[in-house]
């Protein structure tokens, strides 16, 4: 499964640009303000400091932990792979749908793949001494799991858990974070670029117990010393995190009533993250008239469970929320002034 829609491949079948395609297949943060990175000559001619110190300083204060408990790799699917190579454990158990390189990480490492429909069989039983991975909120429907009495389950199994958090700060939802020292076979993967707005800086972490982050051992300076320095800039940017905030709740809303009123969609799912799904019959159909306004959606067919009848929808700004409406609307057979 690719991650996100491959913006080149449509943009070089439209004969244009890909920066005219309106692209709700990403689901970064919409909120994108102009960075002035400053970073003098200094810092280029030197390697980074490898072991990262005073980013993961920053990091740790970010979200309540310690420096001994933060592998950085050079982004979170790098980081995703070198986890599941590290285990010893033979029995992978993804809660699935997911993102896809899970699987493939998992296939790589070797491991036995089993999969749990968390859709419609959450409480499937689990083979103990497991490797499980949730991710929560959840791709592709942005659904937020209270998984207590999973996680209890888990435990009592003996398993190795892997949460994936990375859209977790969208809504404020609880982390499982304050977890890791009580147990100490518990993994947190955390995409720094969802959040943060910054696709093009590659770093993503596992948080751990010291003891598991001693062991993995990630490569001598695998992250640039420009990702570095945005990335500091970036977290303690508290201007850029309140916007975001607020932008998120008005632009998710605006795009909600998008969906609901164009009447096209059978089911539009509950987000508790940046990304809308919904579901229609006619889903490739709608996919393909949007191409044609220079819209790429999602498609979710290469999801486990799923068809090509959901799509997914990122929130954008409001200007690319307009184009959709418009688009939308004249896929109904209406114009545009009917919904005005």
């Amino acid at each position: 499964m690719k991650h996100g829609a491959n913006i080149y491949k449509y943009a070089k079948r439209l004969g244009c640009s890909s920066d005219e395609i309106i692209d709700f297949s990403s689901n970064i943060n919409l909120y994108q303000p102009q960075t002035a990175l400053h970073v003098n000559n200094a810092t280029l001619a030197k390697y980074a400091e490898n072991s990262y110190k005073a980013l993961k300083k920053i990091i740790a204060d970010k979200y309540a932990l310690k420096k001994s408990q933060i592998a950085l790799y050079n982004g979170a699917t790098a980081a995703i792979y070198a986890l599941l190579d590290s285990l010893k454990e033979k029995n992978v158990l993804l809660y699935a749908p997911l993102y896809g390189e899970y699987e493939k990480a998992a296939l790589r490492s070797k491991k036995n793949i089993y999969k749990i429909n968390r859709i419609k069989n959450l409480d499937a039983p689990v083979k103990k001494k497991s490797i499980v991975i949730f991710v929560n909120p959840a791709t592709p429907e942005g659904s937020f799991y209270e998984i207590e009495t999973l996680f209890r389950e888990w435990k009592k199994k003996k398993c190795t858990i892997i949460l994936d958090e990375s859209f977790l700060e969208f809504e404020g939802h609880p982390s499982f974070r304050m977890m890791i020292q009580e147990y100490k076979k518990l993994y947190i993967v955390q995409s720094f670029s969802k959040f943060y707005s910054c696709a093009g800086v590659r770093i993503g972490a596992v948080f751990s117990h010291k003891k598991n982050i001693k062991k993995l051992q990630p490569p001598l300076w695998n992250i640039s010393s420009l990702d570095v320095e945005f990335l500091k800039e970036r977290l303690q940017d508290e201007a850029f995190k309140n916007e975001s905030l607020a932008l998120h709740v008005r632009q998710k809303q605006e795009l909600l009533t998008i969906l609901k009123s164009c009447g096209l969609f059978e089911q539009i799912v509950q987000s508790d993250a940046n990304f809308i799904l919904v579901h229609s019959p006619k889903a490739e159909e709608i996919f393909t008239h949007l191409l044609t306004h220079k819209i790429l959606v999602r498609t979710c067919g290469s999801f486990d469970y799923l068809t090509d009848e959901w799509l997914r929808f990122a929130v954008k700004d409001s200007s690319s929320h307009a184009a959709l409406k418009y688009a939308l609307t004249t896929y109904n057979g209406e114009t545009d002034e009917n919904h005005t």
